[in-house]
């Protein structure tokens, strides 16, 4: 079905991995919005004492874990039916590389490693992934670490090239704690804190008047 004049423009969510090593791999955008987010937060506060010497239990001892969890469709049936000729040829094969490269060591950085390692080096760093970023709207941009990946290719072409899979996704939340200060997570995670401090304020004000006239309201 087309879409018409009163149509929203969709926004589509995506994974960012700022990656200076390979920028042309470091966006992936979905390509269908999935029709379900899980979130789930769990607090960092201080432990509740295990004798009657009172404490100050309400004290947070940071902001709380956060993970996602997202299941995300890739499907080349759009591109095949135009004519597409990488999807012709890999079929999803390159967006599922995209995702997962996340969570690989850049090649060149392990055969530099391993030269290293070759020439006596003691003491080597092991590489750092890239910044990755969940973007989910303007109001939620916020580094995460890909946790779990997991993927069923449903359809294949007769080089068994994956046409439609089915992605899994489970991230957990970065932040400032997380981060040192001048780093680029850092700032992300407290615009992201920032942005729903506002959003809570406005929601919080439409439900003031209801409790002041004696009816609560949670939403």
């Amino acid at each position: 079905m087309g879409s018409t004049p009163l149509s929203p423009r969709l926004i589509k969510g995506a994974i960012v991995a700022l990656d200076p090593f390979n920028l042309l791999a470091s966006v992936i955008i979905f390509q269908y919005n999935p029709a379900e987010l899980s979130r789930s937060l769990s607090p960092q506060a201080s432990a509740l004492p295990e004798t009657d010497t009172p404490r100050d239990v309400q004290r947070l001892t940071g902001p709380p874990r956060e993970s996602i969890s997202l299941s995300v469709t890739v499907d080349a049936a759009d591109q095949l039916a135009v004519g597409d000729p990488l999807a012709a040829q890999l079929g999803v094969y390159p967006q599922l590389a995209a995702l997962e490269m996340i969570l690989y060591p850049k090649s060149a950085l392990v055969l530099a490693n391993a030269a290293l390692a070759a020439l006596g080096t003691l003491e080597i760093e092991p590489p750092q992934a890239p910044l990755t970023l969940f973007v989910w709207g303007a109001q939620r941009v916020v580094p995460v670490r890909l946790e779990s990946y997991d993927v069923q290719e449903q359809y294949h072409d007769p080089n068994l090239n994956p046409i439609l899979a089915q992605v899994n996704l489970s991230l957990r939340v970065l932040t400032y704690a997380d981060f040192a200060r001048g780093q680029a997570g850092y700032s992300l995670f407290l615009a992201y804190q920032l942005s729903k401090e506002a959003a809570a304020t406005l929601g919080s004000i439409g439900d003031l008047g209801a409790v002041a006239g004696g009816t609560a309201r949670v939403v």
